[in-house]
């Protein structure tokens, strides 16, 4: 089965300096029907514009992601790192037992537009972390890479849940099927171009939930990129 989330009935978010549009009740925005998808609890998809940022602030027992689509984002954290995650970077902070940090947009001229995701952690309060690696998606394209796992499989970078993240950017034309693990649960985000998901049409910005699959299929209708949970 699969549920669309449309990227039009997102909520949105407009700061002046940010324009956001969260799949997920976040902040303000508040829809008792998408409070997340299992241990999938954020994806807002954040445009900044150069210069401006999310000032320092604070977050506990939280597995959070940035991915960079466009520009050059810039971090800091209470842990020493500073760092400029840019596209093909990934960037995984486990917030644990209490983090804080900041995130600017690295250019004074282009914006910068990156996801960022939050997947609820299966510890409680544990040492907080930061993992940060470029992954050739450009040169391993129409396929899905994996990026994140509970187990570091494939060098992905190491999460605190039962959990696995793809990434996969896809030439106009090009078509996969990736297989669904039984009692797992899944959700594809479509974060560039349009493409079909299991013969449903996407755009940039739209969500499948997808349940009680035997598998995935994806075809790009133009040059696109998505995200696939597993959890």
């Amino acid at each position: 089965m699969l549920m669309k989330r449309d990227r039009d009935e997102r909520g949105p978010t407009d700061a002046g300096w940010l324009k956001s549009f969260h799949s997920f009740s976040f902040g303000h925005y508040m829809d008792p029907q998408y409070m997340g998808f299992g241990p999938l609890r954020v994806i807002n998809e954040d445009r900044v514009i150069p210069g401006a940022g999310f000032s320092t602030h604070a977050h506990h027992d939280m597995e959070i992601i940035s991915y960079v689509l466009d520009g050059e984002l810039a971090h800091k954290d209470s842990m020493g790192n500073g760092s400029v995650i840019r596209p093909g970077d990934v960037q995984l902070m486990s917030a644990g037992s209490g983090v804080t940090h900041s995130e600017f947009n690295h250019s004074q001229e282009n914006k910068v537009h990156f996801l960022q995701i939050w997947i609820i952690p299966n510890v409680q309060d544990s040492e907080p972390g930061y993992q940060q690696k470029s992954f050739d998606l450009a040169g391993h394209r129409n396929r899905l890479n994996l990026i994140i796992s509970e187990n570091g499989a494939g060098a992905s970078l190491v999460i605190k849940q039962n959990a696995k993240v793809y990434a996969g950017r896809f030439d106009e034309g090009a078509q996969i099927t990736h297989a669904c693990v039984p009692q797992r649960g899944y959700w594809v985000q479509i974060a560039r171009g349009m493409m079909e998901v299991n013969g449903q049409a996407a755009h940039e910005g739209d969500g499948f939930a997808v349940t009680h699959e035997d598998s995935i299929t994806l075809k790009a209708l133009t040059e696109s990129e998505a995200l696939v949970f597993e959890l």
